[in-house]
């Protein structure tokens, strides 16, 4: 996990994007915040969206945003302008919005919904998957495109299991930290 941590440490002075895969549960969202708060961005917006959590019917406009009867409501994309978009479960995403996605990357701009007028996107994009998405390819379920706009820097990290050198450490901070917060002894 060292070795990981200076590996984030390094790939936080860039402005790559980066594609996390490993087991749910892994920590890929610690490790998402802990590249925010290393990098350039970190005095930025931050916003995480568990894309398995949107609702697909309003995944657009939760997203991208939209205008109604003079009112701007501002989607995540637009919130996260200027930071770094988390977008953990990435495979989880309906096909037509993975379209909307990777065209919005792709052109660095996007409209909300009820508008004509541009919204220019400037973000930090780092997803996260515990599926394989070149077999989600294969089979029609993830957009190829959006792959490889991604997939800049991957970035595997691994389950628990295959650093197991660093349970005594992970219990040792939970102990303390418990003792600590509930005033509990030893």
């Amino acid at each position: 996990m060292q070795r990981l941590r200076e590996q984030v440490k390094r790939i936080a002075q860039h402005e790559t994007w980066i594609l996390m895969t490993g087991e749910s549960g892994s920590g890929m969202n610690v490790i998402a915040h802990y590249l925010h708060s290393s990098s350039p961005f970190k005095d930025r917006a931050f916003i995480e969206i568990s894309v398995a959590s949107l609702n697909p019917d309003n995944a657009l406009p939760e997203l991208f945003g939209y205008e109604e009867h003079g009112k701007t409501h501002y989607g995540l994309l637009e919130q996260a302008n200027g930071g770094t978009v988390f977008l953990g479960d990435i495979a989880d995403l309906d096909l037509d919005v993975q379209a909307r996605l990777s065209s919005a990357l792709e052109n660095k701009t996007f409209l909300r919904s009820g508008s004509d007028q541009p919204v220019q996107l400037y973000v930090r994009v780092i997803a996260a998957t515990h599926y394989d998405l070149e077999t989600l390819i294969e089979q029609g379920k993830f957009r190829k495109d959006l792959y490889y706009q991604l997939n800049v820097v991957p970035l595997r990290v691994p389950p628990l299991r295959e650093h197991r050198e660093d349970v005594p450490e992970l219990l040792k901070y939970f102990v303390n930290l418990y003792v600590e917060q509930e005033k509990l002894p030893y």
